[in-house]
């Protein structure tokens, strides 16, 4: 049964079902001849357009991610190489012998000296391990006291090379893509 009304001078187009008819169907009312809707085209553009920005977010959020991890890891290498180079300085600094070919497994730095104010002597060996640098160190000549001082640390690009009375200690770190190389020209106490 079709019916029209007049409702503000405008004519609809009512459908309605009559009784007896299937519950589920509904009444369907026409716009206006002056509403319009969406026509394909312009859902189609819409649609392009939230696909380019979201994907321009997306690649925009990963690239700070990237960044962000790179950024990381460097500051993490750099960390490692100031430790490394600050307490093999130290050694270096107050050794009275001074061993850069020690013979012992690992081992690529041998340091002693004797503590001027107690005369308490000191043996430092700086050992490679998997990727660490480590420090042992033992106090008139007893138990050794291990710490580890670096990590992520490139034993092929880790040195302590003597040039002209000075030490060149080379250590370079690598973590995950990040590789930094740091260079410590120290000069040893004189007479070592």
């Amino acid at each position: 049964m079709m019916e029209s009304q007049t409702i503000d001078g405008s004519s609809r187009l009512v459908v309605s079902t009559k009784a007896g008819t299937n519950p589920g169907q509904t009444k369907m009312k026409n716009l206006r001849k002056d509403q319009r809707g969406f026509s394909m085209m312009e859902l189609l553009m819409v649609i392009a357009l939230t696909g380019i920005i979201t994907a321009a977010i997306t690649t925009a959020f990963f690239q700070v991610f990237s960044i962000s991890t790179r950024t990381a890891n460097h500051m993490i290498a750099v960390t490692q190489l100031q430790h490394a180079g600050k307490l093999v300085s130290e050694d270096i600094l107050e050794a009275q012998e001074i061993d850069i070919d020690p013979s012992g497994p690992g081992e690529f730095l041998k340091l002693g000296w004797v503590s001027q104010n107690t005369s308490t002597v000191h043996n430092i060996t700086y050992t490679m391990e998997n990727g660490e640098l480590w420090r042992r160190e033992s106090i008139d000549g007893g138990n050794a006291t291990l710490v580890r001082v670096a990590e992520y640390i490139d034993p092929s690009g880790t040195t302590c090379v003597p040039s002209g009375g000075v030490l060149n200690f080379t250590v370079t770190a690598t973590v995950g893509e990040q590789s930094e190389t740091r260079v410590y020209q120290i000069r040893p106490r004189p007479g070592t």
